[in-house]
């Protein structure tokens, strides 16, 4: 049985990335780590299933132990994803989803190198402008912050290994659904020569789009 691998998406709020996720999921298995948190629940939050919800001194007991895979501190709280759990589910040969900001990301390629990292954008920030007024639950104050917050976030694209850009759904669907594909073929060593040349093109495609990303929001 081969190994699961361990995925992570990040994009701006507005990319899309969630849906992607609930499309693909559909037709695939996939594990999505649950975070744990020192903060309290809120109401309607069940533990195990919006957040494992853990004390201060057992997260930093797990920290010590390096039982974090990727942890940050918001707001005087831990937030962060228990490395056991990954550990157990990509041994079984199921593949774990990570749906975290930059910060974390990095972080995660800090501690787990072989993980694969996408970065999901909308084509344009005129596109990713529509999609955040179109929710109508946001002032416009609170757009711009996280429009500003995008244009952080896309700094660090040059550190993802690849992006979808998330223009028609079925497309982005289908061109993450190619990237897990190859990815978990290429951990468990079974590339065919046609899937090496494919993984290439991907690489390629990828830094391509890199490049426009960065010429179309932040030139």
């Amino acid at each position: 049985m081969s190994k699961g691998i361990l995925l992570v998406l990040s994009g701006p709020s507005g990319s899309g990335k969630g849906t992607i996720l609930g499309e693909y999921s559909k037709d695939h298995p996939l594990y999505f780590s649950v975070s744990n948190t020192t903060r309290a629940p809120r109401p309607g939050e069940i533990d195990g299933v919006h957040y494992h919800f853990i004390s201060r001194e057992e997260f930093e007991n797990k920290i010590a132990a390096g039982g974090m895979l990727e942890y940050a501190q918001y707001c005087d709280n831990y937030y962060g994803t228990p490395r056991d759990k990954v550990e157990e589910q990509t041994a079984k040969g199921v593949n774990v989803m990570l749906d975290i900001e930059t910060q974390g990301a990095m972080n995660v390629r800090a501690s787990c190198p072989e993980a694969v990292l996408c970065f999901v954008v909308p084509p344009s920030m005129e596109v990713l402008r529509h999609r955040l007024t179109r929710r109508g639950t946001e002032d416009e104050e609170t757009v711009n912050k996280r429009l500003a917050q995008a244009l952080n976030e896309i700094r660090l694209i040059d550190r993802y290994d690849f992006v979808v850009i998330n223009d028609a759904l079925e497309d982005a669907v289908a061109d993450f659904a190619e990237i897990v594909a190859i990815s978990q073929a290429a951990a468990s060593g079974t590339l065919s020569p046609e899937q090496q040349a494919q993984l290439t093109q991907m690489k390629e495609k990828s830094a391509a789009l890199k490049a426009t990303v960065k010429k179309e929001f932040l030139l």
